[in-house]
């Protein structure tokens, strides 16, 4: 059977180092950290001080009108404003067939600022004041609907909800549909905003966040120091298209996506089966789709998920090391996350997004703050300062609470 090769044609963000692309990148290979002092409520009375927020944002450039930008969560904000930067980045816009072209756009939590304003509404004012625009402001999937109603775009539109995987699963599966010929092109990604007093003390009593109030020692990643991670916030967006259909029409193309791993650990509601079965079967299924094998290590890139609590990097280097055996020391790794937080729902398509610019500069970006080695930790994580290096592939995982694990390949053109 043929399969149609997918490739990446178009990319938008919202992070907190950069409210676009090109900023982003800058600032994620100089190790810029976009981590500080939580400034969206008083943290007095909670744990948690610092967060990675975005700074800067005006939703109107992204929606027409202020009444308009209103009646978007943040969440869907941050993700209409990446779509459109991606789709502008494509040229997709009048080259396609509108009901060839889907939107799989995800988050883990959806539109928390809205739930915790109107759950208070109901509260201190009685049911009658609930907003109408409640429930569809509301909804994890409507991002995804938002974005399609922008763009006029009518093909396959599937949100995914896998917490921490979410836009892993939302790219692995738009990559999936192209492939297998349901969609010529797919607006793929995931969107957060859940810097809110419930969620972060939901996070803290959960023992996940750290509680540091120095920056320079919140976000961790395979540090022995490492304490909890760092909540962080956006959006990403990549525009994956048939092979055929870009070159047809003339499109630039980063890179090939070639691969994807979708497994569960069935282990625990939080924490990572520490014999990372799950994960490294994941990450195995994706390298072996994308056809690599562990003599290729010096030449791929992963971004680690990595999110610099103690369970995840340990489990997730132990899956490394089960995939490419002794090779794994050869991989040239590094947790973004030590600058942008952990962005939950949205945090695999930064990392992808990160990941297909590794490949296109031949640039590993670095692992900041990483000082104080774990004996348990000990491939080779990038520390402190980007490195130029030849690549033929980057791999990106994703592992989220409830035991879902996601892994994306992609590799140069």
């Amino acid at each position: 059977m043929n399969h149609n090769r997918v490739v990446v044609t178009g990319l938008g963000a919202i992070t907190p180092v950069g409210n676009d692309v090109p900023t982003f990148w800058n600032n994620i290979c100089n190790g810029v950290s976009g981590i500080g002092p939580i400034t969206r409520f008083d943290t007095t009375d909670h744990k948690a001080k610092l967060a990675a927020e975005v700074k800067g944002f005006d939703p109107l450039t992204c929606f027409p009108s202020v009444p308009e930008a209103r009646r978007a969560d943040l969440y869907t904000q941050y993700a209409m404003a990446a779509a459109c930067e991606a789709m502008a980045d494509s040229g997709l816009i009048g080259q396609c067939d509108p009901t060839r072209v889907g939107v799989y756009i995800g988050s883990g939590i959806g539109g928390m600022n809205t739930f915790v304003a109107e759950t208070l509404k109901l509260h201190d004012r009685g049911p009658s004041r609930v907003s109408p625009l409640f429930i569809p402001m509301m909804i994890s999937n409507m991002a995804a609907g938002a974005v399609s109603i922008r763009f006029g775009l009518k093909g396959p539109t599937l949100p995914a909800v896998t917490a921490c995987a979410t836009s892993s699963n939302t790219i692995g599966e738009a990559y999936r549909a192209i492939k297998h010929g349901y969609a010529d092109a797919i607006v793929a990604g995931g969107a957060e905003a859940t810097i809110t007093p419930l969620a972060v003390a939901g996070f803290v009593n959960c023992k996940a966040l750290s509680e540091s109030t120095d920056p320079a020692v919140a976000s961790l990643p395979f540090d022995a120091r490492r304490a909890g991670f760092v909540m962080g916030e956006g959006a990403a967006i990549l525009i994956l298209e048939n092979y055929d259909h870009a070159v047809a029409r003339g499109a630039k193309i980063y890179a090939e996506i070639t691969g994807y791993g979708n497994t569960a650990d069935a282990y625990h509601m939080t924490s990572p089966d520490p014999s990372a079965e799950g994960a490294s079967a994941a990450i195995r299924l994706a390298v072996d789709e994308a056809g690599l094998t562990p003599a290729d290590a010096a030449a791929v890139y992963v971004n680690a998920h990595g999110t610099g609590t103690s369970l995840n990097d340990k489990t997730e280097t132990v899956a490394l090391k089960a995939v490419f055996g002794a090779n794994a020391y050869d991989l040239h790794i590094s947790s973004t996350k030590s600058m942008t937080g952990h962005m939950l729902g949205a945090t695999g398509a930064v990392e992808a997004v990160a990941s297909v610019l590794a490949l296109r500069d031949g640039v590993v970006p670095p692992t900041i703050h990483l000082e104080v080695p774990d004996p348990d930790c000990d491939l080779d994580y990038t520390p402190g300062c980007a490195r130029k290096v030849e690549l033929r592939a980057a791999v990106s995982t994703s592992l989220g609470f409830g035991g879902h694990n996601a892994c994306l390949v992609f590799s140069k053109i």
